[in-house]
């Protein structure tokens, strides 16, 4: 098998991970491939992402690199055995590859935290609303490109009703629900289906009004798989977004978002100032 060109975000976090073993052992890379019987090349392109490693030489490193949890070896060997097949292939070739792997981090994860200063998260929004984001983006792309991203946009969406759904924690700052992309129709739909999703049993949304602290400035997702030692953060950015893995980085990324959470509107409809009274006090003029 050839190595890849452009490995996916999960195959790079895999050969980081696998890196992180090699460390863990303290075990030069010719030293490790000693110990799972390999070539050093080998091991210098799986830690790169460009190849794989069989499960039984991942738990041989694993072994060498002494007391290391259980259901994070079966994590990771799971991680490096699978296929990254699933719904998003069908957009190889219509979609940016980052979007690809965003996709796949959220059909892995267990819980999704999501913190939005500017626009209502993706899998929030209306048909009519995400056209109007990509229509109406800073950077011009051809019609066909833009059809693709829209209807990926809400193919995502159904992971919230698969089976094994995650849960979905979002922080929304006030400013994103009085942006009019497209008329007043288009954002009382809007509005209303953020008050439909309110009263899913796996999401909860907060608004982080204007009268509260100062906002975090970026939008970011804490993607949380069942073994959080492979959880992710990603920031969005125009060109590349920022894919971190570092237990220390989702730690910090951690941290801010339950800060935003404890700053924002509680999420039920049971106080006299909360996320669904907001809405609907902006959803009045538009009825």
């Amino acid at each position: 098998m050839g190595l890849r060109a452009n490995p996916t975000y999960r195959q790079r976090r895999f050969g980081a991970e696998v890196r992180k073993l090699r460390e863990r052992a303290k075990l030069s890379v010719g030293e490790s491939a000693a110990v799972m019987g390999m070539h050093q090349s080998h091991i210098s392109n799986v830690e790169s992402g460009r190849t794989s490693l069989s499960a039984e030489r991942l738990r041989r490193l694993a072994d060498e690199a002494g007391d290391i949890d259980a259901a994070y070896v079966d994590a990771l060997t799971d991680l490096g055995q699978q296929s990254g097949k699933g719904w998003w292939s069908l957009y190889r070739h219509s979609v940016r590859a980052p979007l690809l792997d965003f996709a796949e981090l959220e059909a892995g994860a267990e819980t999704i935290s999501c913190y939005e200063p500017m626009f209502v998260p993706g899998l929030l929004q209306t048909r009519a609303y995400a056209t109007a984001v990509h229509r109406g983006g800073y950077v011009e792309v051809p019609r066909s490109a833009e059809t693709a991203a829209v209807e990926f946009r809400l193919e995502r969406q159904r992971v919230l009703s698969a089976e094994g759904a995650p849960r979905l924690h979002v922080v929304v700052h006030e400013a994103a629900l009085h942006v009019s992309l497209g008329g007043r129709q288009l954002m009382r739909d809007q509005l209303l289906r953020l008050v439909e999703a309110c009263h899913l049993p796996n999401v909860t949304l907060q608004v982080l009004p204007f009268d509260g602290p100062v906002p975090f400035g970026a939008p970011f997702t804490v993607m949380m798989p069942p073994v959080r030692e492979l959880s992710t953060v990603v920031v969005p950015h125009v060109e590349n977004s920022l894919y971190l893995g570092e237990v220390d980085a989702v730690h910090r990324y951690a941290q801010t978002f339950a800060k935003l959470a404890e700053a924002a509107l509680p999420p039920a409809a049971r106080h006299a100032k909360d996320t669904v009274r907001l809405i609907e006090r902006l959803l009045y003029p538009l009825l």
